[in-house]
This record gives C-alpha cells, structure tokens and sequence, in this order.
C-alpha cells in the first residue's frame, strides 16, 4: 500500500508541478525578464561609471544557457522534477500520518497535508527570505542566504510536526477546538521568535562590509557624491509582482498535488478500510 501511495503521489506531483510552471510561464516569466533587462542597464551604466573613473570592468561570464532555453525547457522540467519530488515527499507524510492523526477521511487528510506542506516549507519561510528576481542579491552571499533559508525551512516543518504532536496531546484535555487553538499559538510564537533572532539578508556579513546595514539586498539608486540618484532603484512593482506570482504558483502546486492525490489515495485505501470495518463490526 505504501509504495501505491507513494507512486500516486509522485504523479500528482508531476501534473501539480506542470501546471505550475504554466501559471508561472504565463504570469511571472514577465516579471523575470522585466528584472533582467533592469539589471542590464544598471551593470552598463555601473560598467560606464567605472570606465570614467579609470577602473577596469570584470570581463563578462560566458552564457551557457540562453534565455529562450531558461524560460521554457529549462524552468518547465524543473517544475515538474520538483513537483514529483514533492509529491513523493507528501505521499510519505501522508503514510505516516494516516491513522495517527484521528479519524479523518482520506481526502480530508490530503487536504491537511497539503496545507500544511504549503504552510511549513514555503510560505512561513517566504515570510523572512522571500523569493527575490534576477538582479536581487549579492554573489557573495548565495551560500550564506541558501543556509539561511534552508535553516529556516528545517526548523519551520519541525515546529509545525511538534504543534501537531502537541494538539494530538492535548486533545484529550482540552477538547479538538482549543487544543488546536493552543498548538497553532505555540507554533506562533515559537517561528516567530525564530524570525527575530535570525539576521535579515541585508545584514549578513558580507552585506554589512561592503554595502552597510540595509534590511534587504534589493539594489538601491546609484547616487552621485551629492546624494542625488543617477540610476533608480530596483522597480518595487516589479519585486511585488514576482513575490506574488511565486506564492501563487506555490499555492495552485500544492492545491492541485492535493486534489490529484486525494481520490487516488481514496482509491487504494478502500479496500483496507472496507476490511477494517469488517473487523470491527
């Protein structure tokens, strides 16, 4: 039955992960090349400062990859890839979970699982390290903001696992309502002490010694010696659009693995239901 499940999940994944990356296609591909074209001008206009001034620009990297390959092939099997990798991941908390977690119908226990995965491992974590477009974010600070954020995603799935645990225990207690209500708030409070104690990305290290205390690495305007802006900012409705996009190609990711997967799971579990209550009658 375990590896029936799994299965199931994983093609629920690959078909959430392909319509995910036509949301994404259509949507935030825009906001993407809109982010590129900024970064473009503002490396020229950098690159002219530079020459003025007699510095020599670093030499250009080779493109191994061209932009018409990223936004179409490149991004749409990674989607999918991810989203069969995500559906075996649910599929195995869903195996795990059933039973465990009262009497819930098959398809309602998909719901949860799914909300919850949505919840633990993307959107508590995008709160404190949104994803950012082309153009945001420094080199030297990829391996320090990718073990930030995957810090942050660990620690989220175990606090939401532990607020679980401590409804379940609860329950007995205090009833379902205000033991779900006393779990939900330990989580609360729990991630967002978290969030306080871990640093923004604008004041990691490398950030602080080369561009001073800012909360985020979104560029800022180039300014002369008097403080006057030469070249704008990073567009805000550009960053907003592509944070939105992302979260709701997230969400329909998550919606559709759980809407796929819950009457395949239902199928595969009737059989052993039927038996069970056979069993108990």
């Amino acid at each position: 039955m375990e590896k029936q499940l799994i299965l199931r999940g994983v093609l629920a994944g690959a078909v959430a992960g392909l319509l995910a990356f036509v949301f994404a296609r259509i949507f935030a591909e825009s906001q993407i090349q809109h982010a590129i074209d900024y970064e473009t001008k503002r490396d020229a206009f950098q690159t002219a400062l530079d020459k003025a001034a007699g510095i020599k620009p670093p030499a250009d990297g080779p493109d191994i990859f061209s932009r018409t390959l990223q936004a179409n092939l490149g991004i749409g099997v990674g989607m999918i890839a991810f989203g069969a990798a995500v559906g075996a991941m649910f599929a195995v908390v869903y195996t795990v979970c059933l039973g465990r977690v009262g009497l819930l119908k098959p398809r309602t226990l998909a719901v949860l699982v799914a909300a919850g995965g949505f919840l633990g491992i993307y959107l508590v974590p995008f709160i404190k390290y949104p994803a950012n477009p082309p153009s945001i974010g420094h080199a030297d600070t990829i391996k320090e903001r990718g073990g930030l954020y995957l810090l942050l995603v660990l620690a989220s799935v175990l606090l939401l696992t532990a607020a679980v645990y401590l409804g379940q225990k609860l329950k007995p207690r205090f009833g379902n309502w205000n033991a779900t209500l006393l779990a939900t708030g330990s989580f609360l409070v729990a991630i967002t002490v978290l969030m306080l104690v871990l640093p923004s990305l604008g004041e990691i290290g490398d950030n602080v010694g080369i561009y001073g205390h800012h909360a985020t690495e979104t560029p800022l305007p180039i300014t002369d010696s008097k403080g006057n802006t030469i070249f704008p900012g990073f567009p805000a409705d550009v960053l907003f659009n592509f944070r939105l996009y992302s979260v709701g190609a997230q969400l329909l990711l998550w919606t559709v693995l759980a809407l796929v997967f819950a009457p395949l799971a239902e199928r595969v579990l009737a059989p052993h239901m039927v038996e069970q209550d056979r069993a108990v009658t």
